[in-house]
């Protein structure tokens, strides 16, 4: 028989008791239960959050299983959110779990965030529109929001709070066409581009087809640097990385660092990184 306490009473000692239970009755949005959504959930799950609202409209195939929790040959062609919401119940079968199997868009994102205490953005990269409608949301009604892109072997993570930057002011994607707002969301998330260093083929990182290259531990250390920034933020306690201001690690290079920029893409550095990478991106469409 399934007993909360027992379950998460490893835990205790770097939460106290009190916490757990905050941590239970606290509740967290996913959008998107692909890479690092799936682990997400799973993660926060055996943390002991207790209340979930996710989303996702994708059915798992097989190119997903380097790096997806939820991907294997028993689950090829089911919906993500049906399998993950499965696996957060087989983890804590008194979970309270909304689902919003038609995604996230500008018509149901108020019902997605109702009564919700954090977003965890884990959309694909190339989804734009749907990203930044969560996130507007988000600001808009005061939930902190937060996104840990799995990049090479390793995280970039960035968290915009009612008191910090906010996602439009960071990123700056007004009159931007669908690809330079692709290319500034990169820089944004990870201004060191330190992934660049070890890409071995560029032509798998193709913008234009919507298709990049992926590894499993850049997902694990996603979830775990999103989950320990959930833990603080959810328990107001310790010190969480805001925009301006980003947190990279990258575990190929043993390299971590905190990223400031000022003014988000206003920024000098910023406007700069943004013309090299578009530079860079656009020779490479032209090679192929």
């Amino acid at each position: 028989m399934y007993n909360y306490q027992l379950a998460t009473s490893r835990n205790i000692g770097w939460v106290t008791k009190a916490e757990q239970e905050q941590l239970r009755n606290s509740r967290v949005a996913i959008a998107g239960l692909g890479g690092v959504g799936g682990a997400h959930a799973v993660t926060l799950a055996r943390l002991g959050v207790g209340k979930f609202h996710l989303s996702d409209f994708d059915e798992y195939e097989i190119h997903n299983f380097n790096r997806q929790i939820g991907a294997n040959m028993q689950t090829i062609g089911r919906p993500k959110l049906d399998v993950i919401r499965e696996q957060v119940l087989s983890i804590n079968p008194e979970a309270e779990i909304s689902t919003f199997p038609e995604g996230v868009n500008a018509e149901n994102v108020e019902q997605f965030l109702d009564g919700v205490d954090l977003y965890v953005d884990s959309l694909d990269f190339f989804v734009m529109e749907a990203r930044k409608t969560v996130f507007r949301a988000c600001h808009r009604n005061r939930i902190p929001a937060i996104t840990a892109a799995p990049l090479g072997m390793g995280c970039a993570f960035l968290a915009f709070t009612p008191d910090s930057m906010s996602f439009d002011d960071y990123f700056g994607f007004e009159g931007l066409t669908e690809r330079d707002q692709l290319i500034r969301f990169l820089v944004g998330l990870a201004p060191t581009v330190w992934q660049r260093h070890y890409l071995v083929d560029e032509s798998t990182a193709d913008f234009d087809s919507h298709k990049g290259p992926s590894t499993p531990m850049a997902v694990d250390l996603c979830a775990g640097v999103a989950g320990t920034n959930a833990l603080k933020l959810l328990l107001n306690r310790g010190p969480v990385v805001k925009a301006p201001k980003g947190f990279h690690v990258d575990a190929y290079l043993n390299r971590a660092k905190v990223t400031w920029r000022p003014g988000g893409f206003k920024n000098p550095l910023q406007r700069a990184a943004f013309l090299v990478a578009k530079k860079v991106l656009g020779k490479e469409k032209t090679k192929g």
